[in-house]
């Protein structure tokens, strides 16, 4: 309701919300341009937000979400299932491929990456828990990735739960769809079809 609104809080949100971006450092005219907000307001905002570690500065003077996001996120984690037995299999599946391996939720045409692997390599697509954009349909939850591809495959889910999908993603130049269906199927026939979301 409107008249719940706290004007404060409302404002360091949308600073917070900024960050939600491949960008990970942003000068505080970078965060000024994002938000809208004068450069004397941001600072304020910010003071208070760095002392409770939600961002951080660094030394060039640029800012950087602190480590109370990921300490409150890891409260919301995915579940013990998710964590044990998908974690694993996307830690492998980027190790063997050298392209990043995810795992998607996809609730009301929303899509959110729930776990992640990363390869070593320098060019990669560039995926975080949390990170979340609209679906195109419900049959492809990919974002959108100039020069990129990414393959996905649902995992079976029990009804009225969310729908899951595997994903590998990486340039075009080196992952094709084709590549990234066979890493795919090879990858869910190690799940077996009782396990696959039965928490």
């Amino acid at each position: 309701m409107a008249q719940d609104r706290v004007e404060a809080v409302e404002r360091a949100l949308r600073i917070l919300e900024a960050f939600d971006s491949s960008q990970e450092h942003f000068t505080l005219a970078e965060l000024a341009q994002a938000t809208g907000y004068y450069k004397s307001t941001l600072l304020r905002l910010l003071g208070s937000l760095e002392r409770h570690d939600y961002v951080q500065r660094g030394d060039d003077s640029r800012w950087r979400l602190g480590g109370s996001p990921s300490r409150l996120a890891r409260r919301h984690a995915p579940s013990q299932w998710l964590a044990t037995r998908l974690q694993p299999l996307l830690d492998r599946m980027a190790s063997e491929t050298g392209e990043t391996a995810a795992l998607l939720e996809v609730q009301a045409g929303c899509v959110e990456c729930r776990l992640v692997a990363l390869p070593d390599n320098a060019l990669r697509h560039e995926l975080r828990p949390g990170q979340r954009w609209t679906s195109a349909s419900t049959e492809d939850p990919r974002p959108a990735l100039p020069g990129g591809t990414m393959g996905y495959r649902a995992l079976e889910t029990p009804a009225a739960t969310p729908l899951h999908w595997l994903t590998l993603s990486g340039p075009a130049s080196r992952l094709t769809p084709s590549r990234a269906g066979r890493c795919l199927d090879k990858a869910l026939a190690t799940l077996r079809p009782s396990e696959e979301m039965t928490t």
